[in-house]
């Protein structure tokens, strides 16, 4: 085998999700196929790179020489092209990038200016993911955060790519003095008397898988507000009883306010990194998706409801 950079971008994936399961799902790969990819890197350098354990998977002392090495050979191989300014600092790559109303943004943008520091980064904040795919078409953005639907998947022109970062359930936020407050999970037909706090039409699906869950659950909200903000302002209402909202799974609730499942998981949501295909770099791609998987992992980390709703609904394979 000769090493190539794409042998090294495996290394960074399964170093940085700690699992070659993980690293598998973020860039695309079977378990099977990540597991025979690593096994003949490992072959080639002569000595194990990691170590495997119950959760996943730990750099050996020599796995993190060749991991070192590797970064700086990919950082060494995105540079190439780009020619020093008068100062001598390399020209900026410049990337626009826009994302719905996504928890994943900030956490994906920390780790992305990490990853590839020498990006000249412009975010916009675009709530239709119709609208994203019209401004990508139109050469006006170069990746997006977007999302969709199970059954309503995104569609765009073949100058435009997507990959599914994450199918997520979504969950209820209540008051804490709601009348279901102890239930462990909330049927979404109890809440048919309830007033809704709705984001309005996203151009992918939303908000009608919503009302389209309820005429499967036998009723119709009996009050609709629609609501795109602030999130805090969200949730202070549906403290004071004013309502009850779908959520994303990795909300943190305030003080007032409650997340639950809902029986039978009706509602699903994914997150989609989509780009233009003549703007990004295969580097810049990886980049993009390895931040924002990692970053809505660290979401899962601090969601405790959604760990607990994990742990009972899915079997999930550590590595």
């Amino acid at each position: 085998m000769e090493l190539e950079l794409r042998h090294l971008r495996v290394l960074c994936a399964i170093a940085d999700a700690g699992s070659v399961g993980r690293a598998a799902s973020d860039l695309g790969y079977s378990q099977p196929a990540m597991s025979t990819q690593l096994q003949r890197i490992e072959q080639y350098f002569g000595h194990p790179l990691f170590e495997r354990n119950s959760s996943g998977v730990e750099l050996t002392r020599y796995g993190t020489e060749v991991l070192a090495q590797a970064r700086d050979v990919l950082a060494r191989a995105a540079a190439i092209g780009r020619r020093p300014t008068a100062d001598g600092a390399r020209t900026p790559r410049p990337l626009r990038l826009a994302a719905t109303n996504t928890p994943v943004l900030a956490g994906m943008l920390i780790r992305l200016r990490s990853r590839l520091p020498d990006l000249a980064l412009t975010v916009s904040s675009v709530y239709p993911s119709s609208e994203i795919v019209e401004l990508l078409e139109q050469g006006e953005l170069d990746a997006a955060v977007a999302a969709d639907y199970p059954g309503l998947e995104l569609r765009h022109s073949a100058a435009v790519a997507h990959r599914g970062i994450v199918t997520e359930p979504s969950f209820v936020a209540l008051p804490a003095g709601h009348r279901l407050r102890h239930c462990r999970e909330v049927a979404l037909a109890d809440l048919a008397d309830d007033a809704w706090f709705l984001t309005p039409d996203d151009g992918a699906g939303w908000p009608g898988v919503f009302y389209a869950a309820c005429r499967a659950a036998g009723f119709t909200p009996a009050a609709v507000h629609e609501f795109l903000g602030d999130q805090q302002q969200l949730q202070n209402m549906i403290s004071e009883g004013i309502g009850v909202s779908i959520v994303q799974a990795t909300l943190r609730p305030i003080p007032g306010v409650l997340v639950r499942p809902l029986i039978g998981t009706p509602l699903w949501c994914r997150y989609v990194l989509a780009w233009r295909r003549e703007s990004l770099d295969d580097d810049v791609g990886d980049a993009l998706f390895a931040s924002a998987a990692a970053a809505y992992r660290a979401l899962i980390a601090q969601s405790p409801h959604f760990r607990t709703w994990a742990a009972r609904t899915w079997s999930v394979a550590r590595r």
